[in-house]
């Protein structure tokens, strides 16, 4: 197993490159691809619906980490150790995202398989985040950088980068289906930019249940005054509980976050107890919709996100909610439920 978490990419093996539809296994084991394509296994749902639209019909690609599901804390089941055993390429996260999902991969995949750790790659160390939810004194960073757009191309194209290592004949098809969601994913980009103006000034602040939005924060311009959820996701102390009740007070925030994934009745009494609209849909890695349905992407997980964050601060997202999210490479991809 080749595993790919550097700056840069490594090419798989020579014997690796001439499979260009590759699964060694049984086709009566039920994680084989029975389609002859590159079999490729994903954790969370971003993850799948990036490395989805730019493999196309070229691949097959199949989930690990259920929808709605805490990926901070899945621990993957002994069935998932299959899919591995005959994954041709997986995608992670990284940035200690999915340890257990890991250790099982490095246990469980072929020599001439290919693990890329999307993050550890498109993210220099020197530009790890570290919050209230993710302590420097605890080691893991901010791990969400999918939800910055920039990062989000990132991704995609080192996707393309290593299905193209790993399927050359189809290295038009990923060319051009990454471009698509390029251009795409910047005209979301331009969107934000451009509503976010609509904010009342000084009101870009976020008070977040899990904090989900730090790098996006920090090259868009917002503020990240606090988020709710402890490194140990415990429920927050009653000193913690107040500090952040200090804070909305003193920022005068107009809307607090929580989070579709991670209810949290703590949240809404702090809104009670401040003031404050309290808004509980936002998801971090569960996609809209169900799988099959236009926004059921990366693109319309995104769109819908930052809409409601422009309007709960006070603005309009006329142009956020106009992006054409449509995609033209069918999402053929297993989302586990």
């Amino acid at each position: 197993m080749k595993k790919i978490h550097g700056k840069v990419l490594v090419a798989v093996g020579a014997s690796a490159l001439l499979l260009t539809a590759c699964s060694s296994s049984s086709d009566d084991d039920a994680s084989t691809s029975d389609s002859g394509k590159v079999l490729v296994a994903t954790t969370v749902s971003p993850i799948t619906s990036i490395a989805s639209r730019v493999g196309g019909d070229c691949v097959e690609i199949r989930g690990i980490v259920p929808e709605g599901t805490n990926s901070h804390t899945f621990e993957p089941a002994p069935s998932v150790a299959a899919l591995l055993s005959d994954a041709d390429v997986v995608f992670t996260n990284g940035l200690q995202l999915e340890d257990p999902t890991l250790e099982m991969a490095e246990a469980n995949m072929r020599d001439d398989a290919v693990l890329v750790e999307l993050g550890t790659v498109a993210l220099p160390e020197e530009e790890y985040i570290f919050d209230f939810s993710f302590p420097k004194e605890e080691g893991k960073p901010n791990p969400h950088l999918w939800t910055d757009p920039g990062f989000a191309i990132e991704y995609a194209d080192i996707v393309r980068e290593t299905l193209t290592e790993r399927a050359p004949d189809c290295a038009d098809q990923f060319q051009a289906n990454f471009e698509s969601f390029e251009a795409q994913v910047n005209e979301l980009a331009d969107a934000i930019r451009e509503d976010q103006q609509s904010v009342p000034e000084g009101q870009l602040k976020l008070v977040t249940y899990h904090d989900a939005y730090a790098y996006f924060a920090d090259n868009y311009g917002w503020e990240v005054v606090g988020a709710l959820q402890p490194s140990d996701f415990a429920d927050p102390t009653p000193s913690e509980v107040v500090t952040l009740i200090e804070q909305i007070n003193a920022e005068g925030v107009p809307t607090i976050f929580g989070s579709e994934v991670f209810p949290s009745e703590v949240l809404e009494e702090i809104g009670n107890e401040t003031g404050v609209r309290y808004e509980d849909s936002l998801r971090d890695d569960d996609l809209p919709g169900a799988p099959g349905d236009e926004n059921h992407s990366w693109l319309g997980l995104m769109q819908y996100n930052f809409a409601t964050m422009i309007e709960g601060l006070g603005g309009e997202a006329p142009n956020v909610k106009a992006v054409d999210i449509a995609s033209p490479v069918p999402d053929t991809a297993d989302y586990p439920q």
